[in-house]
């Protein structure tokens, strides 16, 4: 049974960092999208970064160049990397995975993720 558990959040100020971990089991192939999603209080879920199965990497552009996304080789953990932030990444941190597809830039949709962890929450204070 696939599962993913994030760890790592926390509370910071302004212009600090935080990494956050998934650990996933379960999965029965490496072929698999993974993805680093967040929702803010009242606001929907968005793409933050992913990496999908032949390991393209695309970010949401207002974290370009702050968070970086990165899993182990064996894809037991994904990591977001997350610097120089601001008070509009406060929210729920959850990371995603789902098997196989090409899927460009469907990459960011959350219905292609069939597998959710069950959230961690980041606090950014200005």
């Amino acid at each position: 049974q696939e599962q993913l558990v994030e760890s790592g959040g926390g509370s910071v100020e302004a212009g600090g960092s935080l990494r956050l971990s998934c650990a996933a089991s379960g999965f029965t192939s490496s072929r698999y999208s993974v993805a680093w999603f967040r929702q803010a209080p009242g606001k929907g879920r968005e793409g933050v970064a992913a990496i999908d199965r032949v390991g393209t990497i695309k970010y949401r552009d207002s974290v370009k160049g702050r968070f970086t996304i990165s899993q182990d080789k064996d894809k037991s953990t994904l990591y977001l990397q997350m610097n120089s932030l601001k008070a509009e990444d406060t929210g729920m941190y959850y990371c995603a995975a789902t098997y196989g597809g090409n899927w460009g830039s469907r990459i960011f949709f959350t219905s292609i993720y069939k597998f959710w962890g069950q959230g961690i929450q980041v606090s950014v204070s200005s």
